[in-house]
């Protein structure tokens, strides 16, 4: 299964959408083709290779070409672009240049009719170099209604080229032949030809350059991506190129340096900027066995590190594919607007035929003169431009602005029902808290014969030196607290481990056990008078108690949580506010689920609960009427993000949580889950402006075009109004769409 992405500078409309995805949809049912307009490419995924992809698109009257490297694409579209910016301001300001006095020569009242030789003579050089106008300022809308002929379609490049060209002929006619028409219809249209191909130009240039704008947040990804690493050499240091590096290869990264490719680091210890991955603002600290992911940058240290991850399959890699890939997806909104285009311009001509066929059945004299005004402006201002930009350019800002903000959005579609969440469920560890037990009190328990400032030190070393040998995820907290603490561990001298319960061992001569109430019994340690109290104050606040013995004695408990998450309280907060429902659901016991819930400001809880239980919550929650966002990060949470309306995956779980959620959280906090809530709203919301603007546009435009106001107003819509006006509506679309990278969340 191929994934062949494609470039295709000449597609513009909505309509071109339409045939790309008919001609790959027509070959076989194992091709997709994902067509992003307002980026301009096509991502087919199917049995086929590049050259045969090209050929289809070929067929239906596009050039392509194949994008293999992101950056390269990129880099060339807007190259491509820029250059596209200054021909269309070029050919806008050699059609206005002769328009513009053509129609001041009218309303200043010049003779626009052919009346004598004399006016024959001049209006004649003027058509020839109108006609040259045209061709030089509108040759792509020929060529493109061309191409459109020959594929058997008609697209936004016919309705231009049958509008402009319409008034050309007729106004040559009048010119070369008066006698065939009445006095009063041997009026001539150059103005108009010329002035609706400079308006139109202009409005593409302009588009160009909002539209450029869109996709700021790729190019901003793209960017840090690094060009050269310095390699570490039998002969020295030398610096390559990133494509030259290899997995194993030794890397020197200097401070300031941005980071070349994942690596894990083998010596030395930093600060590392993460903000332009997570959205996180304070540098994290990195020292030897940590794992360093390509663009970020080094703020201080100075480090050596292993690569561990080619260019193409590092983190940021694979962040800038899924963005541009959820930028090519639709929503099914969009899917709605791609059917009304498909048939929209053949309807539109038909309406223009009829129209000027009626104008000039029973219309007012003169009828000729009024019939190829009513068809020149239907087909000008009925150019679907807007309406296929309408849901591609909000999509892709509201992606870009996600990946901004630490957020990864896999399609379009989770966008759109994103916007309708009813309920947040939310798994407890690694997602409400931090995923990472902590040591939080060491309490001495006052029967023990022990001086508390003395011997917390030395119990905390001996214990630790004792858990080096434990394979309990506890273990490591009490171990990272006695190094922050500076303790320096000893080998124990002899070691058990009672499965389920915890350990004992032989420490310094004295003889320690570690671990839960049952392994106390087993051991026939008696309890302490105020154990009882202190291990269910310690459960009331989701702490985990564990005891220690020394030579048969109870001496202390320590506490171990792991710690609710600093933004979590905040964010529950925000999203009650917002009206939405909040459940935890979790396989810890009900004891700590239920303490940690009070701590946020959680009212539901379901504790003790299986991956298919966690499931079958999110199901039940669904039948009950529930739109539900799913958030977790581990294996257990699978089942659960894929049956949910929108799944959250933590960036910091699971590779199999993250490919099975819609949105992946590059940042811990879980306050960037009412940011995207906010931003999936405030899209759909945008799409809606969007579509009503363009629906509105070309539903009012058309019957005024074709002159329904004429009884009342006596007035039709002049052709050159009618290009403005469309390409006035498509830029419009491009600017509201922009919005969306400056909308407060």
């Amino acid at each position: 299964m191929a994934n062949i992405n494609l470039y295709v500078p000449k597609m513009n409309c909505a309509s071109c959408v339409a045939k790309i995805e008919k001609a790959f949809a027509g070959t076989n049912n194992t091709l997709t083709a994902k067509v992003n307009l307002a980026d301009k490419q096509v991502l087919i995924s199917g049995d086929i290779n590049a050259k045969a992809a090209i050929k289809i698109i070929s067929s239906v009257g596009y050039d392509s070409e194949q994008v293999l490297d992101a950056k390269t694409a990129t880099e060339q579209k807007a190259a491509d672009e820029a250059k596209e910016y200054r021909l269309r301001m070029l050919q806008a300001a050699i059609g206005l240049g002769l328009g513009v006095p053509l129609m001041l020569w009218g309303l200043l009242g010049g003779e626009m009719m052919v009346n004598n030789q004399n006016q024959q003579w001049a209006w004649g050089i003027v058509g020839v170099v109108t006609l040259l106008v045209m061709l030089l300022t509108g040759r792509h809308f020929y060529q493109g209604m061309w191409r459109a002929v020959k594929a058997k379609s008609a697209n936004m490049d016919t309705l231009i080229a049958l509008g402009t060209s319409a008034a050309w002929i007729y106004s040559m006619m009048v010119v070369v032949a008066p006698d065939w028409f009445p006095a009063d219809t041997r009026h001539v249209y150059f103005e108009a030809s010329v002035m609706i191909l400079g308006l139109i130009n202009l409005g593409h240039a302009l588009e160009l350059r909002a539209r450029g704008k869109t996709s700021e947040a790729v190019q901003a990804l793209l960017g840090l991506q690094a060009s050269t690493a310095i390699r570490i050499t039998q002969s020295g240091d030398e610096e390559v190129a990133i494509d030259a590096l290899q997995i194993g290869d030794r890397l020197r990264l200097r401070p300031g340096d941005r980071v070349a490719l994942d690596g894990e680091i083998e010596s030395g210890q930093t600060l590392i900027n993460e903000s332009m991955l997570t959205g996180e603002p304070v540098p994290v600290q990195k020292a030897q066995g940590d794992t360093i992911s390509a663009g970020t940058v080094n703020t201080n240290g100075s480090l050596i590190y292993r690569v561990t991850a080619k260019a193409t399959d590092t983190k940021l890699a694979k962040i800038i594919a899924l963005v541009q890939q959820a930028q090519v997806s639709k929503m099914p909104i969009g899917r709605l607007t791609d059917k009304i285009s498909a048939y929209f311009v053949p309807v539109v001509v038909m309406i223009a035929i009829i129209s000027s066929l009626v104008w000039y059945s029973f219309g007012p004299e003169p009828a000729l003169s009024h019939a190829l005004v009513v068809l020149t402006s239907v087909l000008i201002i009925a150019c679907p431009c807007a309406l296929g930009l309408a849901t591609p350019m909000s999509i892709m800002v509201s992606v870009g602005r996600a990946a901004q903000l630490g957020v990864l959005v896999r399609n379009g579609e989770a966008l759109q029902t994103a916007s309708k969440v009813t309920t947040v469920v939310l798994d407890k560890t690694g997602t409400v808290t931090q995923g990472a037990p902590e040591l939080t009190d060491i309490l001495m328990l006052s029967e023990s014969a022990v001086d508390e400032s003395v011997n917390k030190a030395e119990l905390l070393k001996n214990v630790a030196s004792l858990e080096q040998h434990s394979e309990h995820p506890l273990a490591s907290a009490i171990i990272n607290k006695a190094k922050q603490d500076g303790l320096v561990l000893v080998e124990p001298e002899q070691f058990t481990n009672y499965q389920g319960m915890g350990i004992s061992g032989q420490v310094n001569g004295q003889q320690y056990s570690v671990g839960n109430l049952s392994l106390m019994q087993q051991l026939q340690i008696g309890e302490s008078a105020d154990c009882e109290q202190l291990s269910a104050e310690l459960a009331s606040q989701a702490k985990t108690p564990i005891f220690v013995a020394v030579d048969k004695q109870l001496v202390a408990i320590m506490a171990i949580a792991d710690p609710i998450k600093t933004d979590a309280a905040e964010a529950i907060r925000a999203m009650k506010a917002k009206g939405l429902k909040v459940v935890m659901l979790t396989g810890d016991n009900q004891i700590t689920a239920n303490a940690v819930a009070e701590k946020v400001g959680i009212d539901t809880v379901v504790a003790n609960v299986l991956p298919e239980q966690k499931q079958a919550k999110v199901l039940e929650l669904q039948q009950a009427g529930e739109v539900v966002a799913m958030v977790g990060d581990g294996i257990n949470d699978a089942p659960a993000l894929v049956s949910a309306d929108v799944g959250f995956a933590m960036g910091s779980g699971t590779d199999i949580a993250i490919e099975s959620a819609d949105f992946t959280l590059l940042s811990s906090r879980l306050m960037v889950i009412n940011d995207t809530l906010a931003l999936s709203k405030a899209s759909m919301n945008n799409i809606k402006q969007n579509l009503f603007g363009a629906f509105i546009y070309n539903t009012l435009g058309i019957p005024v075009a074709a002159g329904l106001l004429f009884p009342f107003t006596g007035m039709l819509l002049s052709p050159v109004v009618a290009g403005a006006a469309m390409a006035l509506s498509s830029l419009t679309v491009v600017t509201n769409a922009n919005r969306l990278r400056r909308v407060k969340l």
